[in-house]
């Protein structure tokens, strides 16, 4: 089963629009989400969460469609933007109250043992956490009424190492439980080659592509030399080229080029880049 199912969205909203967007997230596995700023993935996000109405297309979220289902359907949904979205004058005391009356399956007990293991106070209002302490409340807050699916929108941006290093922790320990998914959305994409299973490519609404991780790293190599030694390569072999101060980079298909190339092994980031500024 998937977790999520994005069939054939379109969603317009002033001049910036999703085109046909389409992709799945398995259950049990981890989907990272990137593109540039407004490309779309909070849009999208909003999208499966029922925030925004789309136009035409369908989601399902478990099977069951996102909007006839959504009550049950955001019971199984820990969710946590770049911000925190709740009143600032309140505690985690306070907190625990409102969610354990909002949610049927809150859990008082987890949600303070995460607080402690995370090391935020209990007594201190929203408004007086650092950044870092604000994103540990938050995704203690998505965790504790046991949801299967994450959504994360940029949960680690503008944070420190040390605390990225927590949250990813807290991830992994998520998805110990091999019903669990994570719908993982940020620019930190060394992030996501730590716990993505797989990458999802959006730019400008539309999907570039939606591949394993292991695909992107291990099948695709980055080939250095000038424009002569270049002609040596298949043309079909070739994802992408961009000129560089030693002549040209190629994004290329490891299994179609010779091992008599040198190839190194790309990042995300070299992905991205060839997909949407390489010839």
């Amino acid at each position: 089963m998937n977790a999520i199912e994005v069939k054939h969205v379109y969603k317009k909203i002033g001049e910036f629009q999703l085109r046909d967007l389409s992709f799945s997230l398995e259950q049990g596995t981890v989907m990272g989400f990137i593109g540039q700023n407004g490309a779309g993935k909070s849009t999208t996000i909003k999208c499966i969460l029922n925030l925004l109405k789309i136009t035409t297309g369908e989601i399902s979220v478990f099977g069951k469609n996102h909007i006839q289902h959504e009550v049950k359907m955001k019971e199984d949904i820990g969710v946590v933007f770049d911000e925190l979205h709740i009143p600032d004058g309140l505690t985690s005391i306070d907190l625990n109250k409102f969610y354990g009356n909002v949610y049927k399956n809150w859990d008082s007990t987890y949600f303070f043992d995460l607080l402690e293991q995370l090391d935020v106070s209990k007594y201190t209002k929203v408004k007086d956490l650092s950044r870092g302490m604000k994103m540990k409340l938050s995704l203690a807050l998505a965790l504790s009424h046991h949801p299967k699916l994450l959504i994360l929108d940029e949960p680690t941006s503008g944070l420190d190492p040390i605390v990225r290093d927590e949250v990813l922790d807290m991830l992994l320990a998520f998805m110990e439980d091999e019903s669990h998914s994570i719908l993982f959305s940020s620019h930190i994409t060394s992030d996501l080659e730590k716990i993505a299973d797989t990458v999802t490519f959006i730019h400008k609404g539309e999907i570039v592509f939606s591949e394993s991780k292991d695909v992107l790293l291990y099948d695709y190599g980055l080939w250095k030399g000038t424009a002569a030694q270049a002609t040596e390569i298949p043309e079909h072999a070739i994802l992408g080229k961009r000129k560089s101060a030693f002549g040209l980079e190629l994004l290329v298909k490891r299994t179609l080029v010779s091992p008599a190339f040198t190839l190194e092994k790309p990042t995300i980031d070299d992905v991205m880049v060839f997909f949407v500024k390489g010839a």
